[in-house]
């Protein structure tokens, strides 16, 4: 069953080429990664949405993402509230509507 993951993000001021340069070319050997976007959702404030194959291969993917996460943890905000720099959450499609 299809399946996907949201992470929240708020970016220092001057960083998001680096934040945007650290997901260039991201997930292409990740098995199961259909497709994801970096979506602009205010000043500093980014979320990535991707779609996967399933929720066992986003689950096996989360390695290379917190790998990913490493190579630009730099750039990021603390997101408050006892988040720290990312604010993710994933789940199996329920309802298709499109």
């Amino acid at each position: 069953m299809t399946a996907f993951n949201v992470v929240r993000f708020r970016i220092k001021p001057g960083m998001e080429g680096a934040f945007l340069d650290a997901h260039r070319g991201l997930g292409a050997d990740w098995q199961g990664l259909r497709h994801a976007n970096i979506i602009k959702t205010g000043d500093g404030r980014h979320c990535i949405i991707a779609e996967w194959e399933s929720m066992e291969a986003l689950a096996e993917a989360r390695p290379k993402m917190i790998a990913t996460l490493d190579s630009f943890r730099h750039t990021l905000e603390d997101l408050g509230n006892g988040l720290g720099v990312t604010d993710p959450v994933s789940g199996a499609v329920v309802l298709e509507v499109r």
